[in-house]
């Protein structure tokens, strides 16, 4: 099945819309690489959503890759891999021109309280995504991926220059579908959001582009109502 195509297409007709396009998991193991090569080449920027988790040699390898494609201005791994495997991420790009931002995932969107304790993690949610936050921000991280719901509590521990990359957004008229922690772009934006990452309310529209649109305006409405 081609993925490309159609990601290619899609894009096209988002730009200026969106800011960046996140190629994550589905498209790059259909596609490889050439996925963002081929998006870069239409002049988009790359949020490389690919979550690496592994050994701190092995991360290192797959960040130093990644950074060598064009256009990837941020790239995820898991936070969760540890300190030492962070300062390893960090350190594959360190004094690398135009390198991408580093962002640490703290806990998937889709993890709610329940699904928390199947997997042995104690503890509030709000609790363990700070302590992974402040965990990403020693080992030298740009930022994390956070629900909309762990904003304001990580922008307090962190400080306002920590990138803030939020998931599970949702606006008020569409479905949570698989994510337990979610929030409209407004709310998201209000809570200190520096960027939203928006999938399936546009990928899924009747229309992208205006799906697309009315989000960055109710966007734009929540900034001016907050000065």
């Amino acid at each position: 099945m081609d993925r490309l195509g159609p990601a290619c297409a899609l894009a096209r007709q988002l730009l200026g819309e969106a800011g960046l396009f996140k190629v994550g998991k589905q498209l790059f193991t259909a596609e490889g690489p050439q996925a963002v090569k081929k998006l870069a080449g239409l002049g988009a920027d790359i949020f490389l959503d690919l979550k690496f988790h592994d050994i701190p040699n092995t991360v290192a390898g797959a960040v130093a890759a990644a950074a060598g494609l064009p256009r990837v201005r941020m790239l995820t791994l898991h936070a969760t891999g540890g300190l030492a495997m962070m300062r390893a991420a960090r350190d594959a790009v360190a004094g690398k021109k135009n390198r991408p931002a580093l962002l640490g995932v703290t806990l998937l969107t889709s993890l709610d309280p329940h699904a928390l304790r199947k997997v042995g993690i104690s503890g509030t949610v709000a609790s363990r995504v700070v302590a992974l936050a402040r965990l990403a921000k020693e080992a030298g991280l740009d930022g994390v991926v956070s629900s909309p719901q762990e904003v304001r509590a990580i922008r307090r521990a962190c400080g306002p220059k920590f990138l803030i990359v939020v998931p599970g957004v949702r606006p008020g008229n569409a479905a949570a579908q698989d994510q337990s922690r979610v929030a409209t772009p407004a709310e998201a934006i209000r809570a200190g959001a520096d960027y939203l990452v928006v999938g399936r309310p546009i990928t899924g529209a009747k229309n992208p582009y205006e799906a697309a649109l009315a989000i960055n305006q109710e966007i734009a409405a929540s900034v001016r109502a907050a000065r």
